[in-house]
């Protein structure tokens, strides 16, 4: 039986495949077991990989221990947009616990022109500015034109000294962050031209994905117990993170929601 790709190319069904995504998600081996019992007699030649996602994701949703909004984190990545503005705020927010100072959407002017950097961060008296790459469809790439745009960038602002955390400082190095993926091209350019990159999948084992579920800061846009409306108030509001909400339980009284809803969003929440 074959699977239709995001990108249309068809590919072999591969069970394991789907047994690997749960398991990541934390679900136990039994409850693996009883969702695949469930979806496969609905697998038909040529289904998408995203009615898949959907069936596994609408069956962990009635089991506990927050299971689904793990399963859900790279499509809840995908809603920190529409720009990516929510993005840059939770990648500030991941590298404040890794121990950084951090600052957002700051404008220097470089030795020819003036650039805007997303996030900048400081740990060891080395500054780093991050450059965020946001796209709203899973299997859109960052492809090798970005580090080239980026390098020309960083060049620019690292031949002088900025204010910088309360004090003239240089521009120590660069690191380009994306929701989705590089590019092979992208990640051979960046290591030839020591540009850092972060992206869901990379460094192999310290990838977004790997980042995420060892700090345990998820965005709260993968929470399953709260509406697209919600959680969009929710970031205007400026909780980025299922930690900001259990730190500012009040905002989903602003809500407006039921004593019963309250608690069941603040159960998946510390489940997360």
């Amino acid at each position: 039986m074959k699977v239709t790709k995001f990108s249309g190319e068809q590919v072999d069904y591969q069970p394991e495949k789907l047994i690997r995504s749960l398991k990541k998600s934390g679900a136990e081996d039994d409850v693996v077991s009883k969702i695949l019992q469930q979806i496969e007699p609905q697998l038909y030649d040529g289904i998408s990989s995203k009615k898949i996602y959907k069936l596994a994701f609408q069956y962990l949703k009635n089991y506990p221990n927050a299971t689904a909004a793990r399963y859900n984190l790279k499509s809840a990545m995908t809603a920190l947009g529409p720009a990516g503005f929510y993005f840059e705020k939770y990648i500030s927010k991941i590298h404040k616990i890794l121990g950084y100072t951090t600052q957002i959407n700051l404008i220097f002017k470089g030795k020819c022109v003036s650039h805007e950097v997303d996030v900048l961060l400081l740990k060891d008296n080395l500054i780093t500015m991050i450059e965020c790459k946001f796209h709203s469809g899973k299997e859109a790439k960052t492809d090798v034109k970005v580090p080239m745009y980026i390098l020309s960038r960083f060049n620019d602002l690292k031949e002088k000294k900025h204010e910088i955390f309360g004090q003239l400082r240089l521009i120590d190095s660069c690191l380009i962050v994306t929701n989705n993926k590089f590019t092979e091209d992208a990640l051979i350019f960046a290591k030839c031209s020591n540009l850092k990159m972060l992206s869901w999948d990379y460094p192999p084992k310290n990838g977004l994905r790997e980042i995420i579920d060892r700090l345990k800061i998820y965005p709260i846009t993968c929470l399953t117990t709260l509406t697209i409306n919600e959680k969009e108030k929710l970031l205007a509001s400026n909780i980025i993170t299922v930690k900001d909400l259990l730190s500012e339980k009040n905002e989903l009284e602003n809500l407006a929601l039921s004593k019963i809803r309250i608690k069941r969003v603040l159960t998946e929440a510390n489940q997360l």
